[in-house]
C-alpha cells in the first residue's frame, strides 16, 4: 500500500507538471501578443510620420499668427495711446492758456 508521503510526492509532482505546462502556454501566448503588439505600433508610426510635414507647417502657421495678432494688439494700443495723449496735452494747453 502506498503511504501518505509518497502520495502527497506524486501529487505534487503531477501538479507541477501541469503548472508547467500552463506556464508554458501562457508565455507562447504572451509572446504572440507581444508581437502583435508591436507591429500595431510600427503601423502607427509609419502613419504618423506622414503627418510630420503637416505638423510642422500647422506650427509655422500658428507661429505666424501669433506674431500678426501681437502686432495688431500692439498698433492699436499704440493708437489708442496716441488718442488719449493728445486729449490730455489739449487739456493741459486749455488750463494753461
Amino acid at each position: 500500500m502506498i503511504d501518505a508521503s509518497t502520495f502527497l510526492l506524486v501529487f505534487l509532482g503531477i501538479l507541477c507538471s501541469i503548472l508547467l505546462v500552463v506556464l508554458i502556454v501562457l508565455s507562447v501566448k504572451l509572446i504572440d501578443t507581444i508581437n502583435r503588439v508591436n507591429r500595431i505600433i510600427e503601423e502607427v508610426d509609419v502613419k504618423l510620420s506622414k503627418f510630420d510635414k503637416a505638423f510642422s507647417l500647422v506650427d509655422i502657421l500658428t507661429d505666424n499668427m501669433a506674431l500678426v495678432s501681437d502686432k495688431l494688439v500692439d498698433g492699436i494700443s499704440y493708437v489708442i495711446r496716441r488718442l488719449f495723449v493728445r486729449k490730455s496735452k489739449r487739456k493741459e494747453e486749455e488750463i494753461n492758456e
